[in-house]
Formats: C-alpha cells, sequence, structure tokens
C-alpha cells in the first residue's frame, strides 16, 4: 500500500475550477454561468462556465448583438428578464439560459428607456470622473459568449 502526502496550498484555483466545473454540470445545456466565490478575506474571484453548447449559442449571440447595436442597457436588460440567481455556501450563481435570450433579440425586446438613460448617465458620469471623451450615449455589450466575455473583462 503507497501513501499519499497532502501539503497545504494557498491557491485555491484547482478546487475552483473543479468545484465551478461541478456546478455547471447541474444547469441545463445552452446556459451561460456566472460564478462568485467569495473568500473569507472579503474578496471575490469569479468564473466563467457554458454548459454543452452554450460557448456557440454565446458567441452566436454576441455577433447578432452586435450587429443589431445592442449594447449595455440590453445585456443588463436580458439578464434581469432571464438570470436564475442561486448559492452554493459562499458561492453566488448567475445562470443565463441563452435560448430565451436569443429569442428576445429576434423578437425586437430592447432595454426600456428608463434603464437606457441611467446606463447613459453613468457611462457619462464615469467619463467626466475620469477625464476621458467617452459617447455617453453607448455602453458596451459585454457579452455571453467566451469570445466577448473574456474580450469585455479586459
Amino acid at each position: 500500500m503507497t501513501s499519499t502526502l497532502l501539503t497545504p496550498s494557498t491557491n485555491a484555483t484547482p478546487v475552483e475550477k473543479a468545484v465551478a466545473s461541478g456546478i455547471a454540470d447541474g444547469f441545463e445545456p445552452q446556459t451561460f454561468l456566472w460564478m462568485f466565490f467569495h473568500r473569507p478575506n472579503g474578496s471575490v474571484r469569479f468564473w466563467y462556465a457554458w454548459t454543452t453548447g452554450g460557448t456557440t449559442l454565446g458567441n452566436s449571440i454576441d455577433v447578432i448583438a452586435r450587429m443589431k447595436s445592442l449594447d449595455g442597457a440590453d445585456w443588463l436588460h436580458y439578464g434581469d428578464r432571464h438570470a436564475v440567481l442561486s448559492t452554493r455556501g459562499a458561492i453566488r450563481i448567475e445562470a443565463y439560459p441563452l435560448r430565451p435570450i436569443l429569442a428576445d433579440i429576434h423578437n425586437g425586446e430592447r432595454a426600456p428607456a428608463d434603464r437606457r438613460a441611467a446606463m447613459d448617465h453613468l457611462v457619462k458620469t464615469a467619463a467626466e470622473d475620469l477625464g476621458r471623451p467617452l459617447d455617453p450615449s453607448r455602453s458596451t455589450w459585454l457579452g455571453y459568449g467566451p469570445n466577448r466575455t473574456s474580450e469585455a473583462m479586459r
């Protein structure tokens, strides 16, 4: 019989990755997941995951959204309409079923005027605070697929 020596580690990445994968296994196909791992020191680290078919559909949604000039207000609106929120211990899980989001886009659903106005105000205020010339009429579509999501979060 052989024994394995376990040593303490401060690197939580492998455990978080395994937990994120396990959580994703419990969701329907074509879902985008955003998981927030709340740590004892008060920090938060997040992970993205896509269930079967989610990466392809998410990337397709992002291409269509950008072709239709959808923006951050629309992205938030779709998330509010379709997100399934849950927790598992100290992990907050936001699950976004992608088929209903695609249907909203095809059906011409857009963010309400008050949300768009609030987003424009936020972008304008941020531009002023940063001393940068940003276009206050356009906020960014963050995305539901890995291509756009990783680009938007840089």
